[in-house]
């Protein structure tokens, strides 16, 4: 039985890697910002722990997972907002990406790793975006966040080079969660416009990666896993819609 640690654990894939670590009998702590959904989870789901915080909040993130001491890491909170191009974007969306994907990512690892280097054994999971890779428009600061993620995930592996602690970035694509309802700031026209005629990854998709990078053997680390929907190529750019 593992102890693991899932931000962003109330809705997405967050949620659904949860939902499965918690089923198959491992101790769960979920961190996420809306304490009615972790509540939720917790009466639903054997072995959750809800852990309500702001990911973005240095002082209360801090004082959350003070202790904590995960076998698993799954840095999964994140968001994308608007889609305007860099000279229309509002600033504060950017701003508010790069505090959630890219700060409060490197935050968490840094509280969590000396825990599993002084143990010699640990697995942290990236939840990153092929837009880390492939540019599109109205992408711009999600995209550099994702990114980050990428390089920052390739660096931390060679830091923990020797210690035991496998490093692993997953990124999807094009998937339906209320990640473009988020994006779109609550348009749900706007959001299922994105999936019409494109049958996406499901957050289970996604959780199925999670899983089986985590269950390798110990000499094992899957470094980066890519995955699209048949219907898409290159990132955000190709899609093949059925009329």
């Amino acid at each position: 039985m593992a102890r693991v640690l899932v931000t962003g654990a109330t809705a997405g894939f967050g949620e659904a890697i949860a939902r499965r670590f918690a089923l198959r009998g491992d101790e769960v702590w979920g961190t996420g910002r809306r304490q009615e959904r972790l509540d939720a989870l917790a009466r639903d789901l054997p072995r959750f722990h809800p852990v309500c915080f702001d990911v973005r909040d240095a002082d209360a993130t801090a004082r959350a997972l003070d202790g904590a001491d995960p076998d698993v890491l799954v840095s999964n909170a994140g968001l994308a907002l608007g889609t305007g191009k860099a000279w229309e974007a509002d600033l504060a969306d950017w701003e508010t990406m790069i505090a959630t994907n890219v700060t409060a990512l490197a935050r968490v690892a840094r509280l969590i790793l000396p825990g599993m280097v002084a143990r010699r054994s640990g697995h942290v999971v990236h939840i990153g975006s092929v837009s880390s890779e492939v540019p599109y428009v109205g992408g711009n600061v999600y995209g550099a966040t994702k990114a980050f993620v990428a390089q920052f995930s390739r660096n931390l592996r060679a830091d923990l080079l020797g210690t035991g602690v496998r490093l692993t970035n997953i990124e999807p694509g094009l998937a339906e969660t209320e990640f473009s309802i988020v994006r779109y700031k609550g348009d749900t026209d706007r959001a299922k416009a994105v999936y019409r005629g494109v049958d996406p990854l499901t957050a289970d998709d996604v959780a199925d990666c999670v899983l089986w990078a985590v269950d390798r053997p110990p000499h094992v680390d899957v470094s980066l896993i890519q995955i699209y929907p048949t219907a898409q190529a290159q990132g955000g750019t190709l899609l093949d819609r059925k009329t």
